[in-house]
């Protein structure tokens, strides 16, 4: 069994609560070429996750809260593509049973020498790369991306594409839950026929039962004539609810009737409509805790979810985010009429690190501003925004700065790419927004709530 890794060298996430553990993985795996990541919790681990591809996890099997056990659960459930190897100090045979039996790949006990870690390591990743060996399905059209993270949305766009269930489509603001909700219409029977994209937190309250279900001439002032409303424009067809979290509950219990009864009726009519519309909703927000909070029926939760489909945020997609860059770039230079200019890889390098909490529209949106913008045929780090900016030249050449000041540092660096958003900067650093309040008022830095004048 080969014990060096394949080119491009796989990510390795290393999971202990114990610091010397972690360091002697690093020390394995590093000079043989694996990129090695490491965290002390699987909460921890989970987070990576959600934030970047990883190949393949090892992680300890006894941790202070959740175990290994559960991390290879919940990875089991959410990332079918990473593999896992369990390691422990307490080896048992029924430990390496039930690792195994969750999905992990190999099973490794304590201690273990460099050459049978490597072993195991190149083991769990070619069992890894067998099982997901399959062909991956085909990117549909208006959708670009080739990384694993990906993979599973093809697959659920191809399976909600030859069904007529409800679908809920959920991820941050900008990971293109419009073009899912297009693909999966237009790759199934409903194409001939209209695709009506409503953004439902765009629309006032008091307009919103009026513009999807329509009104009679007279139901309200300035209703001159009967006008027909999204529900009937997309009969035969899809129509696409974003932000359906931003419907009030009066509202809620509207649609609720129209998802049961595949009717409508017009404002200021009392005779109900037969329609035939599928409906896929979208939406940025935790559907679950706002039905916990009252604040989103559960009933009609459950009828919009029949088939979920989950974005990944642009941070998780790798070189997606490259491939995007181009795209955009080719796009734009067109439509200016001027040759393609051309990032050199150390701006390139910039995006890739960079977190995108705006996903692919804040990159949109950035390559066009920098094509209008930006005169030569060559972009530089110096031409992006400063919190994309490399600042690994202060990391390196300054080893004396204390813990407290790289977090100090660290945490003011993504509220300015988050531009001063707390709850989406604390969504990225991993930690809730109070935790993120404290940390910026111990490091004297205001925010609203606190004495003082002005914002934060």
């Amino acid at each position: 069994m080969p014990t060096t890794p394949p080119s491009p060298a796989a990510v390795i996430l290393a999971v202990d609560d114990s610091i010397d553990a972690l360091e002697l993985i690093r020390r394995h795996l590093a000079p043989a070429g694996y990129r090695v990541l490491t965290a002390s919790t699987a909460e921890e681990a989970a987070r990576r996750i959600e934030e970047q591809p990883v190949d393949l996890v090892i992680t300890d099997m006894r941790m202070p809260g959740k175990s290994g056990l559960d991390l290879v659960r919940h990875i089991r459930s959410r990332f079918r593509e990473v593999g896992v190897l369990m390691v422990t100090g307490y080896p048992s045979i029924g430990g390496a049973v039930e690792a195994v039996r969750l999905g992990a790949e190999d099973y490794l006990a304590k201690p273990y020498t460099r050459s049978e870690l490597l072993r195991s390591v190149a083991n769990a990743l070619e069992q890894r790369r067998l099982r997901t060996a399959a062909p991956a399905p085909a990117a549909p059209a208006g959708i670009l991306g080739t990384s694993a993270a990906m993979r599973p949305v093809f697959y659920a766009i191809e399976k909600a594409a030859a069904v007529q269930a409800n679908v809920l489509i959920m991820g941050e603001s900008g990971t293109g839950k419009e073009l899912v909700a297009r693909a999966i219409h237009y790759r199934g029977p409903r194409a001939p026929h209209p695709f009506v994209p409503v953004n439902c937190g765009g629309i006032p309250e008091s307009l919103l039962e009026s513009e999807l279900f329509g009104h009679v001439q007279g139901a309200f002032t300035g209703a001159t004539v009967t006008r027909a409303g999204f529900f009937q424009t997309g009969d035969r067809g899809t129509i696409f609810l974003d932000e359906v979290a931003e419907m009030s509950l009066a509202m809620q219990v509207k649609l609720l009737r129209v998802l049961q009864e595949k009717e409508i009726t017009l404002v200021g009519s009392s005779r109900p409509l037969k329609v035939d519309v599928r409906i896929i909703a979208g939406t940025n927000k935790n559907l679950e805790a706002l039905i916990q909070a009252g604040r989103f029926r559960e009933d009609l939760y459950y009828r919009l979810h029949v088939i979920g489909i989950e974005l990944p945020p642009l941070r998780a997609r790798g070189d997606d985010v490259l491939l995007l860059v181009r795209h955009f770039t080719a796009k734009y230079a067109a439509e200016l009429g001027r040759p393609t200019p051309r990032f050199t890889e150390a701006s390139l390098e910039a995006l890739r690190r960079y977190p995108w909490p705006g996903n692919v529209r804040e990159l949109e949106n950035l390559v066009q501003r920098l094509l209008a913008m930006v005169e030569g045929d060559t972009i530089e780090v110096a031409d992006l925004p400063a919190g994309m900016r490399s600042d690994s030249f202060f990391d390196e050449r300054r080893p004396d700065r204390t813990l407290a000041e790289v977090e100090r540092e660290y945490v003011q660096r993504v509220l300015e790419r988050c531009d001063g958003n707390k709850s989406r900067a604390a969504r990225l650093l991993g930690i809730d927004r109070k935790t993120l309040r404290e940390k910026l008022r111990r490091a004297g830095k205001r925010t609203p709530g606190d004495s003082g004048q002005g914002p934060a």
